[in-house]
């Protein structure tokens, strides 16, 4: 749940950055016409929305190509986010693992908790754990490893595909699977097919997000969703700390 507002940690991942070599990969930045025509095909009632015009800016002085890809690629990670959060919460809330959580036999908190209430539960090394981890792929996913080689990625802001998570392929040290697609699935799936999925993908983080701030703000703001009164369990902690509210380094 609190990983969804966790997106930057500090690490060092040098080691995973690979000399670039060989046939530069090709560059498309996308456009606003690109985002004119794709919002039909996502939801033609709506259609085309941007009411503040933030496709039109340019963001910290750069480009605007640069900041549509910035803007593409934060709208699928939050929709994966939220999308992995809904159902977080839907399965904690109704399970839990039998078995002890850490060495000392504890054991994983029970589903007389909410699942806001279960990760306050969490001893802070469990705690540190999935945030270490879950920042690694972060971090990982800004490298674009590979970039300027025909195999490699380029990264979402100069022209690669937003949404695509960088493979470990790049990597010295092997690595058996890749987060996307680690049993290759896709390999053979054509591309109207991934096309259909990708948009499919889009509308439901976005319904997600609103999802997962329903299931939050019932909780948090007695009456505020008013079709999940008595549905969720209300919460008095705060939501936006990851470790407790008067967490100090």
């Amino acid at each position: 749940m609190k990983l969804a507002i966790l997106s930057t940690l500090f690490a060092s991942a040098a080691a995973f950055a690979p000399a670039s070599s060989g046939r530069a990969a090709t560059q498309v930045s996308e456009t606003k016409a690109d985002l004119e025509a794709l919002a039909p095909k996502l939801n033609p009632v709506v259609g085309y929305f941007d009411p503040l015009g933030v496709t039109e800016s340019a963001l910290w002085g750069t480009s605007n190509e640069f900041t549509i890809g910035w803007l593409r690629q934060a709208e699928i990670k939050h929709g994966r986010v939220a999308m992995a959060a809904f159902v977080g919460y839907c399965v904690q809330s109704n399970f839990h693992f039998p078995w002890a959580m850490t060495l000392d036999g504890k054991p994983f908190p029970g589903t007389d908790l909410s699942p806001p209430e279960q990760w306050d539960a969490l001893p802070f090394g469990s705690k540190l754990q999935i945030i270490l981890f879950v920042g690694f792929l972060e971090f990982y996913s800004e490298l674009a490893p590979g970039a300027g080689v025909e195999s490699g990625q380029v990264h979402y802001t100069q022209g690669g595909q937003p949404g695509k998570f960088p493979t470990f392929d790049a990597i010295p040290h092997p690595v058996p699977f890749n987060l996307y697609d680690p049993f290759g699935f896709s390999k053979n799936m054509s591309d109207e097919t991934k096309e259909r999925r990708l948009r499919a993908e889009i509308n439901n983080g976005r319904l997600a997000q609103l999802g997962i701030i329903g299931f939050l703000s019932a909780q948090t703001i007695e009456g505020s969703v008013p079709a999940l009164t008595g549905v969720v369990k209300p919460y008095s902690g705060e939501v936006m700390a990851p470790f407790s509210a008067d967490f100090v380094l």
